[in-house]
């Protein structure tokens, strides 16, 4: 069978008083468990492509809190409230343990899933991400080019015409939420700022708990500074690391062909 065999199967979890999470499953029922976290401003549909591409295991794609189809202004952004909505999520969706991959903020959750609930997680898997840090700093910035985005859209010709042509903004597109006066984000602005923000105290006591086997990916134009990446994976039990020549912190859609060999060996091995 293919991937285009599988198609994408919708969930749904209450996951505590106003909080809904949604949900993808693709693949065999009874393949291995897979469950992909995306990053800030994204959603489960970035890694429809990856989880295509993995047609032999059960793979989970969530759309976190604030993000996608699930709930958009949740009270609580703690990092403690997003693990608590994956480890429900695994627990009431899966139950077994998965293999968990994240991107960026989802990949700094996946991370926390991993510390808090070890039996949970047999592999750990993260895309441009790190223990968190920034010495405090306020990402109002990303509030203030959120919201110069002239919402709604008329038209996803508009939307592009204003986002861009690159992947992300293809991404952030295609998402784009279709309403009776026009097209919406499924992302508010002082929410995104909240969620990232509470990334600024770096983990590293649950980093450096982590038995689990890992992969860190880094792209070359990533975020993260050379020491950034270097300390991050000393710091590591049992870490693989690899990087992708040429490739941004959306690796996952800009250098998708060496992202998912990189993520084959490491699965496969």
């Amino acid at each position: 069978m293919t991937a285009m065999d599988f198609p994408a199967r919708t969930f749904g979890v209450r996951t505590g008083p106003g909080v809904h999470i949604h949900g993808f499953e693709m693949g065999p029922a009874d393949g291995a468990p897979v469950v992909i976290l995306h990053g800030l401003a994204g959603s489960a549909r970035e890694f429809f492509t990856t989880a295509r591409a993995l047609p032999e295991f059960r793979t989970i794609v969530v759309d976190l809190r604030g993000h996608g189809r699930s709930t958009t202004r949740p009270g609580d952004l703690s990092r403690e409230a997003f693990v608590a909505d994956v480890v429900r999520v695994i627990e009431s969706v899966v139950s077994a343990p998965v293999t968990l991959i994240g991107q960026s903020l989802g990949g700094h959750t996946a991370m926390l899933v991993a510390a808090a609930r070890p039996e949970l997680v047999s592999r750990l898997v993260l895309l441009e991400s790190g223990a968190g840090g920034g010495g405090g700093q306020d990402h109002e910035h990303l509030g203030r080019y959120f919201r110069s985005w002239p919402l709604p859209f008329a038209s996803r010709t508009t939307a592009r015409e204003f986002l861009g042509d690159g992947p992300l903004a293809q991404a952030w597109v295609a998402d784009l939420e279709e309403r009776a006066d026009g097209l919406w984000t499924r992302f508010e602005a002082d929410v995104m700022v909240a969620a990232i923000n509470a990334v600024a105290a770096p983990r590293w006591d649950e980093w450096e708990s982590i038995a689990a086997p890992a992969l860190v990916v880094y792209g070359e134009h990533g975020m993260f500074t050379a020491e950034d990446k270097t300390e991050f994976c000393e710091r590591g039990r049992n870490v693989q690391r690899v990087d992708l020549a040429g490739a941004s912190h959306d690796s996952h859609l800009d250098a998708f062909d060496s992202w998912m060999k990189a993520l084959r060996q490491f699965m496969d091995a």
